[in-house]
């Protein structure tokens, strides 16, 4: 077997003992591992009774995964895997059309919808490359926030501080807990405004979301069709350029770190570090530390643009308007059916007149373009991926903590989104402190060089 069975504690030591998608593609290549004993171990951390398995998956496919893995021994024993990768096991969040299933989103008023015809681009893509769906994971209901609570399928816990109950992130919680623990080696999310990168800053793993424009999102149930992207979540930077090259249709590469000396990092002198509680701060400032002793260029400097687009926002932006057009009618059917803090999001979108909604998209081009030119002197942007560290289920039971939280949660995030960016969220904490994300955000179609930038800050933070 290529990963310890033992369940990570209240630290990271359980992210380390996680083998990456490269350690177990070459095990698969000189015959150490099978992919029938990857698919073994990762089914048995689903099922093991005193893990996050029952609230990490909606839905498990042992049968279908032993049958894809037996397959894949096969034809690598024939010299004929698809991919180097053929075997390895991998999560898919609730949201991605799988042939022949209904797809729920983390909902129940989709429990029933009639299934899909064929698989998402992305789905089919990742089974072209070999990886063995274990089953769908669980998530915010339609994705609609980044705190991960779900009442319908329950809440899978963050690693860190688990008997305190502390949420995993959204939206695509059970993805990041699942890869945590070791359930999956890695898993698809997506990131509508961080719904990738923060499960993984709660959870201590990597997320990427990409310039969304380069992995196509047909076959993937919308929250905001303008701003929505599809991206892993994986325990190296390594693991997550793997996957979004098979997602983007490009030969798979490791990233070749780049040379952190002269980077120029610019860190938002006017956005981002407002309301930092002292853990977050002080990883987020000795990483700073470390990169300057790497002699990288850390630079202050005011964006006007993230000044601008809370007031461009204040009706709800994209997300509540085109996921209102999307439910609708589903609401006046089985509006019941819904988690009433999802409902009451979506809801919001009604507020917009079509003028609205056109001021909006010009907006974002404008800001887009005010960006781009503000940025052009610097290599990344660096930011925390979250103010804070997870905070309890319990804390945000009371409705207006929770808006406040999610609002706050989301805020760091969001902007890569709407601006068109891609961004990346890695982990900055020591062994045995919370949780906390350290997020790198590139240019527009910079991809390529925001991973290299990651992997060389990755290996000194």
């Amino acid at each position: 077997m290529m990963r310890s069975l033992t369940r990570p504690g209240n630290s990271r030591e359980g992210i380390h003992q996680l083998r990456t998608i490269e350690q177990q593609a070459q095990a698969l290549a000189d015959g150490s591992t099978t992919s029938r004993a990857l698919i073994e171990a990762s089914l048995a951390r689903i099922a093991d009774p005193a893990g996050e398995g029952a609230r990490a998956f909606i839905k498990v496919h042992a049968a279908a995964a032993r049958a894809m893995a037996e397959a894949m021994d096969i034809l690598r024993r024939a010299g004929c895997a698809p991919s180097r990768y053929a075997g390895i096991p991998v999560g898919l969040k609730d949201l991605f059309d799988i042939a022949g299933e209904p797809t729920p989103a983390g909902s129940r008023a989709l429990a029933d919808a009639p299934p899909a015809d064929v698989n998402a681009p992305v789905v089919q893509r990742m089974l072209a490359a070999g990886f063995v769906p274990v089953g769908r994971t669980n998530m915010t209901e339609f994705a609609f926030s980044g705190l991960g609570i779900n009442p319908h399928y329950g809440t899978p816990l963050s690693p860190w501080d688990r008997a305190a109950g502390r949420i995993p992130g959204g939206s695509s919680s059970g993805t990041a807990v699942a890869v945590a623990d070791g359930m999956v080696t890695a898993g698809l999310g997506t990131d509508t405004g961080g719904s990738c990168r923060i499960p993984a800053a709660f959870c201590g793993v990597v997320g990427y979301k990409p310039t969304a424009r380069r992995v196509p999102i047909e076959g993937v149930l919308p929250l905001s069709p303008s701003m929505d992207s599809v991206g892993p979540l994986a325990p190296s930077v390594a693991c997550c350029a793997v996957i979004d090259a098979i997602l983007a249709r490009r030969a798979p590469a490791l990233p070749v770190p780049a040379t952190l000396a002269g980077l120029r990092l610019a860190v938002p002198a006017n956005f981002g570090l407002d309301g930092m509680d002292a853990h977050v701060g002080a990883a987020f400032d000795r990483a700073l530390g470390v990169l300057s002793k790497e002699g990288a260029h850390i630079i202050r400097a005011r964006f006007p643009t993230f000044d601008a687009i809370p007031a461009v926002n204040a009706k709800g932006g994209f997300a509540a308007s085109e996921a209102y057009a999307w439910h609708r009618a589903l609401l006046a059917e089985k509006g019941d059916l819904y988690d009433p803090r999802i409902r009451f999001r979506i809801e919001r979108g009604a507020q917009q007149s079509a003028a609205d909604y056109l001021d909006l998209v010009a907006a974002r081009r404008r800001l887009i373009g005010e960006f781009d030119a503000a940025t052009r002197g610097f290599d990344a942007l660096v930011l925390p991926t979250t103010p804070i560290v997870p905070p309890t289920i319990a804390e945000l039971a009371d409705e207006r903590e929770y808006n406040r939280q999610n609002l706050l949660i989301l805020r760091n995030t969001a902007v890569g989104n709407f601006l068109d960016r891609c961004a990346i969220s890695l982990p900055c904490h020591r062994a045995g402190e919370p949780p906390v994300g350290l997020m790198l955000m590139g240019e527009t179609m910079g991809d390529a060089r925001l991973f290299s930038i990651a992997a060389a800050v990755e290996a000194v933070v």
